[in-house]
């Protein structure tokens, strides 16, 4: 799976987000630890288990960009 990062230079090295997951968020003090912080971050972010209104019906779609 691929997943767009935007990083962003900070007083501390780099902060990093994916934009299409709301809040999912990173940092580190170089580049390369930003990116696998961030790579850990989405997987812990994927994984998360939201619990559900009763009633609520959980699809999967596929969509074509």
């Amino acid at each position: 799976m691929k997943i767009k990062v935007v990083l962003y230079p900070s007083d501390e090295g780099f902060a990093v987000s994916a934009p299409s997951l709301l809040g999912c968020w990173s940092q580190g003090a170089s580049r390369e630890e930003a990116l696998a912080n961030i790579a850990d971050a989405i997987r812990e972010y994927l994984d998360a288990e939201v619990e559900q209104p009763d009633g609520a019906e959980v699809r999967q779609i596929e969509v074509t960009v």
